[in-house]
């Protein structure tokens, strides 16, 4: 692969050379998308030649419950999967800031099955180099897109299926055609669920406010680490409740956040500018703590790490 620093990628039970790394073309997952997946960061401490991956348990219960709801047959323990993501870094070599992708899929079998003697239930995971945004000094433009947030009975966002990531190709292909930077989606109340791959804040009045989790949105691991250390590190309470979309246009500050996203700030919607059109007060300070609890800066929280080497 043109531009991959990996070396390795793990499949099934081995660690095998890039590009051998390959399943067949009449998996479910290639067919139908049949695969559930999480996007883990592992973050650089030169001081200590270190990777610390972050929240690594908490992302594999997360696999492990998307699993149950697609009726999925766990291949490998939650345990054998986080040695994996560790093991993984190390074979490559990385030093630098890494992203890791547990992914389990349906293989071959029935097209419509699920259970262990119809169809095989495969895993595989991914290291490649990825460099952390968490001090780039320049927000995003977003609009609302025109596309609306899957539901919960309909194919539900609390599942992290690769499925489900073709909403937001859509999302992200109509925001940059259209000359943004990125899209927020709202769900099918009209209010605001999240963006393609990230949760959603806006803050009004210096409170953060989040759309809740039955609103269409995945249950972030960032999301919550966020609401935790609002409190914790600012002594303040983040809100949970509907937010309109005219709220996106009047609010002092708007954010993403996510493993992949990390905290990227908006700073206009629809061509509204957020506040002054830069990055405010509270999502600065936030960034901040966030950029030393990743990289091990505070030891209070030096359980959500999971070192590598």
């Amino acid at each position: 692969m043109a531009g991959n620093a990996a070396r390795y990628a793990w499949l099934n039970g081995e660690y095998v050379e890039w590009p051998e790394a390959r399943i067949h073309v009449s998996t479910a997952a290639v067919l139908t998308g049949g695969s559930v997946f999480e996007g883990l960061r592992g973050y650089s401490d030169p001081d200590e030649r270190q990777v610390y991956v972050f929240r690594l348990p908490e992302h594999l219960t997360r696999l492990r419950q998307s699993m149950k709801i697609m009726r999925m047959t766990p291949p490998y323990s939650s345990e054998e999967l986080a040695a994996v993501c560790a093991e993984l870094v190390v074979r490559n070599g990385f030093r630098e800031d890494v992203q890791i992708r547990p992914t389990v899929y349906f293989g071959e079998g029935g097209l419509f099955a699920h259970t262990p003697d119809k169809i095989d239930t495969g895993a595989f995971v991914l290291a490649t180099p990825r460099r952390s945004t968490l001090d780039d000094e320049q927000g995003i433009a977003c609009c609302v897109s025109a596309w609306r947030r899957l539901a919960d009975d309909v194919m539900p966002p609390r599942v992290k299926a690769g499925a489900n990531y073709q909403q937001s190709r859509l999302v992200v292909v109509q925001a940059t055609v259209d000359g943004y930077d990125g899209a927020i989606i709202l769900n099918g109340q009209g209010k605001v669920a999240e963006g393609p791959g990230a949760c959603l804040m806006i803050v009004r009045d210096g409170r953060p406010i989040l759309p809740p989790v039955t609103a269409g949105v995945l249950e972030s691991i960032t999301r919550s680490t966020l609401i935790e250390l609002f409190a914790a590190e600012m002594g303040v309470q983040a809100v949970e409740r509907e937010v309109d979309r005219t709220e996106l246009y009047v609010a002092d500050e708007v954010l993403f956040c996510g493993s992949a996203w990390e905290v990227t700030p908006i700073t206009s919607v629809d061509r509204y500018p957020v506040g002054d059109g830069t990055i405010g007060p509270l999502t600065r300070r936030i960034r901040r703590i966030y950029r030393d609890v990743v990289r091990g800066r505070l030891p209070q929280y030096k359980h959500w790490l999971t070192p590598v080497y």
